[in-house]
């Protein structure tokens, strides 16, 4: 994985409200879970807005082992 490094303007408040609710958790980290949700975030909003167009698709086969 290829790292960047970059100077950030972030409101000091929201970041501090951060990082008081995730003790222990580097300012880098808590910037890499809002991006990675911002991208699951997105993805399910066009996951939603496909929804129920593929008209042939049906229910995947249950595993005997998952009960």
């Amino acid at each position: 994985m290829h790292t960047v490094r970059m100077t950030m303007n972030v409101d000091e408040a929201l970041l501090a409200e951060v990082v008081e609710t995730h003790p222990g958790v580097t300012k880098t980290a808590l910037i890499e879970r809002g991006l990675r949700a911002l991208l699951a975030q997105e993805a399910a909003e066009r996951l939603a807005r496909a929804g129920g167009t593929a008209r042939r698709a049906r229910a995947p086969k249950r595993s005997a082992w998952k009960r």
